[in-house]
Parts: structure tokens; C-alpha cells; sequence
């Protein structure tokens, strides 16, 4: 695997608020990553949804900006949420601006991102063990470069 369009991504909601605590909301940002990586537009390698932000180990599609990525997935989201709200509900913002980067540069750098994504909700002391998350590539059973769930991994042609 080469590592030139593989980055570990975070972002956050809006002024922390922890959006994700709620589990049908969490659901709706699994299902936001399945959609489109389903569509090719990345490849999610790890994932981590916390309760007031988001990490990412991902590589966008040959001709996908990885700007491109993270507006459809905090779009994407942003957007289903408002349609499930019921009409008299008050829309906020979602996200915070923009995210935050890291060019994955080789395997080691790769796996140190990979475990602090695995390893966020126990440090959050939200769970004992990595895998008893729910909302995450840990859960999944099937973390890292060849596994995954179908649903959230995508395939990308190489570029």
C-alpha cells in the first residue's frame, strides 16, 4: 500500500457538543462513511465516532480532493440529520469549520494513527477495551489495511 493519499483526519461538532452520545446519530455517521465509500469516493481504513468529534484514517478517491471528502461526509451528515429533524425543529451548525490533517508517511506512521483511533475510547474512559465501542473499526472486528466492514470500506483505484 502506498501512503502518498492516506491521511488520519479529525473534526469536531460545533463548540463540542456531543452529538454522538446520541446512538441514532452516531448510526447516521456510520451510515454517512458506508454510503460514501460504497460510492468510491474513499476508503475508510479506521474510523472513530466520539461523542463530540470524528477521526479518520482515510484515503480519498484518484479524483477526490481530500477537501472534497471530508465536505461530503460533514455535509452529507449535516444534511441527513436536518431532513430527520422533525419541521418545527431549530437547525444549528453541526461542525466546527474545516479539520484538522496528517499525510500518512510510511506503515509505522500508519499504525501509530491506527491504534490512537482504536485506542480513543479508552482513553475517554468510555469502554474498557477497544472493541466493546460501538462506534468504530475496533467494533468491527476487522480493523486495518485489508479488513473492514464492506459497508464503510470502499475500494480506491490506485492512482
Amino acid at each position: 500500500m502506498t501512503f502518498d493519499r492516506t491521511f488520519f483526519i479529525t473534526t469536531v461538532t460545533w463548540q463540542r457538543t456531543p452529538l454522538f452520545r446520541n446512538p441514532q446519530k452516531a448510526e447516521l455517521m456510520r451510515d454517512v462513511l458506508a454510503h460514501y465509500g460504497e460510492q468510491r469516493k474513499y476508503v475508510t481504513h479506521e474510523y472513530v465516532i466520539m461523542p463530540d468529534h470524528l477521526h479518520l484514517l482515510l484515503t480519498p478517491a484518484a479524483d477526490i480532493s481530500l477537501e472534497r471528502a471530508v465536505q461530503l461526509i460533514k455535509g452529507g451528515f449535516s444534511y441527513r440529520l436536518g431532513k430527520a429533524a422533525p419541521a418545527n425543529t431549530k437547525r444549528g451548525l453541526v461542525w466546527q469549520e474545516s479539520f484538522t490533517n496528517h499525510r500518512i508517511r510510511d506503515e509505522r506512521d500508519y499504525a501509530h494513527h491506527g491504534d490512537y483511533i482504536r485506542m480513543n475510547p479508552v482513553r475517554a474512559r468510555l469502554v474498557e477495551r477497544p472493541d466493546l465501542y460501538p462506534y468504530s473499526s475496533a467494533d468491527c472486528g476487522t480493523a486495518g489495511i485489508d479488513g473492514g466492514r464492506a459497508a464503510i470500506h470502499g475500494r480506491v483505484e490506485a492512482s
